[in-house]
């Protein structure tokens, strides 16, 4: 049933699918220390022990990680050219960095961050519990041909667009899992095919997200050697992910880039179901507190993030129950309706929402391949709006004045996540690319 959203600067422009910039009124101050959260800081720290502690493993399963670490981990970009063709030149704008989670390993995008962990982690637990892997024994052993062959009796599945399914599949075929990836109608032939050469099988579904993740989860429910990896629900997703907020302060803190009270800090987020930047926002936070602002960027007919949260309804709102299509070209943030797990989180934590047209997507990632060799898919460069949005937005001002930082945007420093587009096959990146040209 069709719902009315409530009176807001930003809501004839949702309605109407155009660019627009939502403020969240009940983002505040020590929103991390809420006790009645599902999540708390120390489980950070413990997925970060979790990477540390799996890490040989990964360094055995994909010889592409750096010998001497065994993380996943990408690289901090300074905005350089392309700053000029983004109209980002002026002093206004501060210091603006890329987090290129679209050059990760092992996935190529931010996925491998949480799709990852949470497959590793259950191949532990599941070892332990069944005597294949010993207290104190060495992690590699789950990586043996009996330990192989002893996962094969086992299923992992999940519901997908596209790099979630990538993400899991790669990490699950690679200690000797079988994987069932359900893929939406919004999947890329492209993510299709890769998994189906890594030996997952993918069952597609003439349907949204949303429904594929339900169909997926039926399935699991009826198999206990079925692990189903739930995007929706999941804490070991969340929590995977929360842990490139550490990664990013390293990163931070070796530029010599302060963040504190005179010098905020901004980071754009692309959202599908929010799980990703839901827990990279939470892990900011853990690290930052007050000082870090957390925005989430959603398509114009797929903002189902900003339409949940500016709803304030306890039940689940969808793109659908305002009228939007949920169409869009960028296939990873097609999502009708947010995960309620992330939602509870993100209530008193999420700055606020920005969408973003497909059109500009396309010019984006034109503008960031040829001024700084970026390789991005569309839904990955959805965060490039975000300063424009924050300097130059009649919310985005009220939003500075709101929070005493109008005079500070100078000794800001921006981050924008770009989250998947590396794995892209060539002849599909040039398809890209002529879109944008098409588009002028």
């Amino acid at each position: 049933m069709p719902i009315q959203l409530p009176d807001n600067p930003a809501r004839s422009d949702v309605l109407a699918a155009r660019p627009t910039l939502w403020t969240n009124p009940h983002y505040v101050r020590n929103a991390i220390e809420d006790a009645a959260l599902p999540v708390r800081p120390s489980d950070v720290d413990a997925a970060q022990e979790n990477w540390r502690r799996l890490a040989p493993l990964l360094k055995t399963c994909f010889p592409e990680l750096k010998p001497d670490s065994g993380a996943i981990r990408s690289d901090l970009v300074p905005l350089e050219s392309i700053r000029d063709a983004l109209g980002y030149a002026g002093a206004e704008y501060g210091t603006v960095l890329v987090k290129a989670d679209s050059a990760l390993p092992v996935a190529g995008s931010i996925k491998a961050r949480g799709g990852v962990y949470e497959v590793f982690v259950f191949a532990e637990q599941l070892a332990k519990r069944e005597g294949l892997l010993k207290e104190g024994q060495d992690i590699r052993r789950l990586a043996e041909p009996d330990a192989k062959a002893f996962f094969s009796h086992y299923t992992i599945a999940v519901g997908s667009t596209g790099n979630l399914g990538l993400s899991v599949g790669i990490a699950a075929r690679a200690l000797g899992f079988k994987a069932t990836v359900h893929m939406s109608s919004d999947a890329k032939t492209w993510k299709v095919e890769r998994l189906t050469r890594l030996g997952v099988e993918v069952v597609k579904h003439d349907a949204d997200y949303t429904t594929a993740v339900e169909n997926a989860r039926v399935v699991a429910e009826g198999d206990p050697t079925i692990y189903f990896v739930d995007d929706e629900q999941s804490r070991h997703l969340f929590l995977g992910y929360s842990v490139a907020a550490l990664e990013l302060a390293e990163q931070l803190q070796a530029r010599g880039i302060v963040v504190d009270a005179d010098h905020p800090l901004f980071l754009y987020l692309p959202c599908g179901i929010g799980g990703a930047p839901g827990g990279v926002a939470y892990g900011a936070k853990n690290v930052f507190a007050d000082n870090v602002h957390c925005f989430f960027v959603e398509p114009v007919q797929s903002p189902c993030a900003l339409v949940h949260l500016m709803s304030d309804s306890e039940d689940l709102v969808s793109v659908y129950d305002v009228g939007l299509t949920n169409r869009t070209e960028a296939d990873g943030m097609a999502v009708a309706r947010m995960s309620a797990f992330v939602a509870t989180v993100m209530r008193g934590m999420l700055a606020g929402v920005f969408t973003v047209d497909d059109a500009s997507l396309f010019r984006w990632l034109r503008d960031a391949h040829e001024s700084q060799n970026l390789r991005l898919e569309p839904s990955a460069a959805a965060g490039f709006a975000g300063p424009g949005f924050i300097a130059s937005h009649p919310l985005g001002k009220a939003f500075r004045d709101r929070w005493n930082i109008a005079d500070r945007l100078e000794r800001a420093t921006h981050v924008v996540w770009t989250t998947g587009g590396s794995f892209v096959p060539e002849d599909q990146f040039q398809a890209f690319l002529n879109m944008a040209n098409e588009i002028g």
